[in-house]
C-alpha cells in the first residue's frame, strides 16, 4: 500500500505529465522518426537513421520544447481551463504555478543545449521555437484567424527541423505537410467552437466570438475540403505504399465529419469532432508504417 505522501508524489507526477501532455509528446517523437526513416531519409540504413545521434538531440530537443510549451501555454489559460476542461483543470492545479514556470525554463536550457551539440544553427532554430510559442500563448492566441494559423504552425514545426536536416526537398513531403497542416488548422477552430464559454469569460475574440458559430462551420467546411485535396493526390499521383488505404479512409471520414459539424449544436458535439480529428492525425503516424511494411525488414538484414 502507498503511504499517503507517496500517494501525493503520484498524483503530482500525473498532474505534471498531464500539463506537458506527455502522450502527445511521445506521439510527435515518434512520428518524427517514422518521418525521418520512411519519407525524410528512405534510402539510409535503417541503423544510420536510428542511431544517428543529431537526429536524436533533434528530436529530444523538439520534445523539451513542445512539453515546455504546453506549460506556458497552461500557465497563461488557467483561468479559461477551469471553465472548459475543469476535471483536467484540478488536476493540473496540484502542481504549483511557480513550480510550471520553474520546470518550463528548465525544459528551454536543456532544450537549447541538446540543440548546441547538433549546430548553432539548431540553437538559434529552437530559441525562435521557444519565443514563437510564447509570444503566441501570451499575446497571439486571443487574436482571431492569426492565433489558429500560428498555432498551426507551431505544431508542424517539429517536422521542419527533421525536414530540414535531411534536406530532402521532394515533392511528396510538401503535400503531406499541407495535408497535416490544414487538419490541424480544421481542429484549431473546431477548439474555439468547443470552448466558446471560457473564451467568451476571458474576453478572446475567436473566430466564433466575433462572426458567429455559421461563420466559423463555413471556414472549418472549407479546409476540411481543402484537406482532401492532399489526401486525394497522395492515393493517385505519389508512392505511398499500402498507405494509400489510410488516405481514401480519410476522405471518406472527412467527407462524414462536414456533415457532423453542421448537425453539432454542443461542447460535446465539437468535443467529438475534436477527438476525431485528433484520431485521423494520430492514425496518420503509425500509417507511416504502411508506405512499405518490407522497409525496416529489408534495412535491417
Amino acid at each position: 500500500m502507498l503511504s499517503r505522501r507517496n500517494k501525493l508524489l503520484l498524483l503530482k507526477l500525473l498532474s505534471l505529465f498531464s500539463v506537458v501532455r506527455g502522450y502527445n509528446v511521445l506521439v510527435i517523437a515518434f512520428a518524427q522518426y517514422l518521418a525521418s526513416i520512411y519519407i525524410l531519409a528512405p534510402d539510409l540504413p535503417l541503423r544510420e537513421v536510428v542511431f544517428d545521434l543529431n537526429l536524436f538531440l533533434i528530436v529530444l530537443s523538439s520534445a523539451l520544447v513542445i512539453a515546455s510549451g504546453y506549460i506556458i501555454n497552461n500557465f497563461y489559460d488557467a483561468e479559461k481551463d477551469l471553465i472548459n476542461k475543469p476535471r483536467k483543470s484540478m488536476l493540473d492545479r496540484l502542481v504549483g504555478q511557480q513550480f510550471k514556470l520553474t520546470t518550463y525554463f528548465v525544459l528551454n536550457f536543456l532544450a537549447t543545449f541538446a540543440a548546441s551539440y547538433v549546430s548553432f544553427k539548431a540553437v538559434l532554430f529552437f530559441s525562435a521555437y521557444i519565443f514563437g510559442i510564447w509570444f503566441y500563448s501570451h499575446k497571439l492566441k486571443r487574436l482571431p484567424f492569426i492565433g489558429n494559423f500560428v498555432s498551426s504552425t507551431l505544431a508542424i514545426t517539429p517536422f521542419f527541423a527533421v525536414f530540414v536536416y535531411y534536406k530532402n526537398f521532394d515533392a511528396v513531403i510538401f503535400v503531406h505537410a499541407m495535408f497535416l497542416f490544414v487538419l490541424i488548422l480544421a481542429r484549431e477552430m473546431i477548439k474555439d467552437l468547443e470552448n466558446i464559454a471560457g473564451d467568451m469569460a476571458q474576453n478572446y475574440k475567436t473566430v466564433p466570438i466575433l462572426y458567429g458559430q455559421r461563420f466559423s462551420k463555413i471556414g472549418i467546411s472549407s479546409l476540411i475540403l481543402l484537406a482532401l485535396i492532399p489526401a486525394f493526390l497522395l492515393t493517385e499521383y505519389f508512392n505511398v505504399g499500402y498507405m494509400h488505404f489510410y488516405f481514401l479512409g480519410c476522405i471518406v471520414l472527412l467527407i462524414l465529419l462536414i456533415a457532423m459539424l453542421w448537425k453539432a449544436q454542443t461542447k460535446l458535439h465539437y468535443v467529438g469532432l475534436h477527438n476525431i480529428i485528433k484520431f485521423i492525425i494520430v492514425a496518420g503516424v503509425f500509417s507511416i508504417l504502411l508506405i512499405d511494411v518490407n522497409l525496416v525488414l529489408n534495412r535491417i538484414f
